[in-house]
């Protein structure tokens, strides 16, 4: 089993830079894929960024503005957002798989925490 708590949701103006963040429990966390995705009102859950061991995946409405890493000694991944737009607003969901291979895909992710709201205003 393993537990995903985020953190670092907030209120921003647009510009401005939030950073997320992800801790999970369990001993193999280096062999997770990570995803993070985030769901607005009224509208699906939809995918920002994945990472595996080193390679990383984008959506197209925030590739240049987001960077997904991860902390594999911290058993953390992170999202720092920059350039924040109201659209951004949304809850962030950290999402994890037993495989590294990363996807934008929600229904691959087995384990989800319990999300973090952004809040973007202009």
């Amino acid at each position: 089993q393993v537990q995903l708590v985020e953190s670092g949701g907030g209120l921003v103006q647009a510009g401005g830079s939030l950073r997320l963040s992800c801790a999970a429990s369990g001993r193999t966390f280096s062999w997770y894929a990570m995803g993070w995705f985030r769901q607005a009102p009224g509208k699906e859950r939809e995918f920002v960024a994945a990472m595996g061991w080193s390679n990383t995946d984008y959506a197209d409405s925030v590739k240049g503005r987001f960077t997904i890493s991860r902390d594999n000694a911290k058993n953390t991944v992170y999202l720092q957002m920059n350039s924040l737009k109201p659209e951004d607003t949304a809850v962030y969901y950290c999402a994890a798989r037993t495989t590294p291979i990363p996807t934008m895909i929600s229904g691959d992710y087995a384990y989800w925490g319990q999300g973090t709201q952004v809040t973007v205003s202009s």
